[in-house]
């Protein structure tokens, strides 16, 4: 995320796997179905994204009953330079984990956080 590499990103997701996006924004598709989607999706996002993230802070990490389930709590700060405004984004993931890889995301983040902060 940091460096907004969605290859970088999709490499860690199975062929099937599924991110999805509960509160999505306004534009935004509810999920990414495969990890050619996961790529083309952030690809189109990232790419089209005036935000520079500078640092994602982990808040906590859960291990969960089940041993491929992991939940992580972390925000996101973020600049936008053509305003010269820096910003937070509280988020939550719900992360399932098979033989190493990403199986399915859900990913709570504050939609409306980045689009107050882009006004």
């Amino acid at each position: 995320m940091l460096d907004k590499s969605p290859d970088d990103l999709a490499d860690l997701y199975t062929i099937d796997a599924v991110h999805e996006f509960p509160f999505s924004s306004p534009g935004f598709p509810p999920s990414f179905e495969g990890r050619e989607a996961v790529r083309a999706g952030y690809w189109a996002a990232w790419g089209a994204s005036p935000v520079q993230v500078e640092e994602v802070r982990r808040v906590a990490a859960y291990e969960t009953a089940d041993p491929e389930v992991i939940v992580a709590e972390h925000v996101v700060v973020g600049t936008l330079p053509a305003k010269a405004t820096t910003f937070t984004v509280p988020g939550l993931l719900i992360l399932h984990v098979r033989n190493g890889l990403i199986t399915r995301v859900r990913d709570y983040m504050d939609g409306m956080g980045v689009a107050s902060a882009r006004k």
